[in-house]
């Protein structure tokens, strides 16, 4: 089989990432494809109530903060993204 070789096992190992690896957004995250930085605002789940995982953070931090306000329960997936990064900027975290 051209591009590979095989192992001591005698299972074949690639030589090389395959062309489609190099398109990976995952793969390669700096490229102007990526899928893992994203305005909160385009995100199809974000008028969804926000995780678990954020509530908790985002309390946290409003708490660090000394902000109090910025915590509310029934905010959005987005809404708390966008809050959490700007807490974490206030917050140095």
């Amino acid at each position: 089989m051209a591009g590979s070789s095989n192992d001591k096992s005698g299972q074949a190992q690639s030589q090389g990432a395959p062309a489609a690896e190099a398109d990976n957004p995952k793969i390669a995250p700096d490229g102007a494809n990526s899928n893992q930085i994203k305005d909160p605002d385009d995100w199809v789940t974000g008028h969804e109530p926000m995780t678990g995982a954020q509530a908790s953070y985002l309390k946290t931090l409003s708490e660090q903060a000394h902000d109090p306000d910025a915590f509310e329960p029934d905010l959005e997936k987005a809404e708390a993204s966008k809050r959490i990064d700007h807490l974490k900027q206030e917050t140095g975290r």
